[in-house]
């Protein structure tokens, strides 16, 4: 079982940028490939569904962006939890660079959907238990990216972000189960369903392979921020040491 101690070790800024710089490529390349083969099979060889049409091919996009809007977020709860306890060095740098990804990622689902709404529903919008928890998701990683940012003292606004993130992670369970607990226009799960996917496979497979290049896209953009942050707060330190060095001098 890994203790703090190691948990620091493998967090060591250094060994981050060492590791990520060998990541970075082969995550980035993986992405790009995956979509450069998914979106087009989606959006232009597969066929339309035999009662949504074309305006399933918005599902491509929609479905993939519900899923990492979830699983950033709770990606997000985790990094908090490390940050509050075991005082993680790179924890509350990657939860500050994750939360503008994940907003953004929620954004495109809520847009996304209400597009396909408006053919399949005839409103872009309706206030049921699955919509109204991804805005209130959607909320709270805009909550999370706007409080760490807003003290002056980076690790008070790390710590209230933790909080609100942990906070917000009781929502998660609600966004997922909440068309099985309330009557809701949303459909239920077609994609993870014990029994059968309810969808047929020439949509379930592109749909999988936008979801892993999304993924891969989603992974690549937080590590590259997260990389930046490191460099931009080692080159920071650099500068004040050098600037006390000249005073002292």
């Amino acid at each position: 079982m890994l203790r703090g101690g190691n948990l620091h070790r493998f967090a060591n800024p250094g060994q981050f940028l060492r590791l990520a710089a060998r990541v970075q490529p082969w995550l980035t390349w993986s992405a790009v490939l995956a979509l450069a083969v998914a979106l087009p099979w989606a959006l232009l060889l597969s066929p339309p569904d035999w009662q949504q049409g074309e305006t399933v091919r918005i599902l491509y996009i929609h479905v993939p962006m519900a899923w990492l809007a979830m699983g950033g977020y709770l990606g997000l709860a985790i990094g908090s939890a490390m940050a509050l306890v075991w005082r993680h060095p790179l924890a509350d740098l990657a939860c500050r660079e994750l939360s503008p990804v994940g907003a953004a990622v929620t954004a495109l689902c809520l847009a996304t959907g209400s597009l396909w709404g408006k053919p399949m529903w005839g409103t872009w919008w309706v206030w049921d238990a699955r919509l109204t928890s991804v805005l209130v998701l959607f909320f709270l990683w805009l909550g999370h990216a706007a409080l760490v940012r807003a003290f002056d003292d980076a690790e008070r606004g790390a710590r209230m972000g933790a909080i609100l993130a942990l906070i917000g992670a009781v929502n998660l369970p609600v966004v997922k189960f909440s068309v099985d607990w309330w009557n809701t226009l949303h459909q239920p799960a077609s994609v993870t369903r014990i029994n059968a996917p309810g969808l047929h496979v020439d949509i379930l497979y592109p749909l999988l392979a936008c979801a892993l290049g999304f993924s891969l896209a989603f992974a690549a953009l937080v590590l590259a921020r997260t990389r930046a942050a490191v460099m931009e707060r080692r080159i920071r330190a650099l500068q004040l040491a050098a600037a006390r060095r000249a005073d002292q001098g």
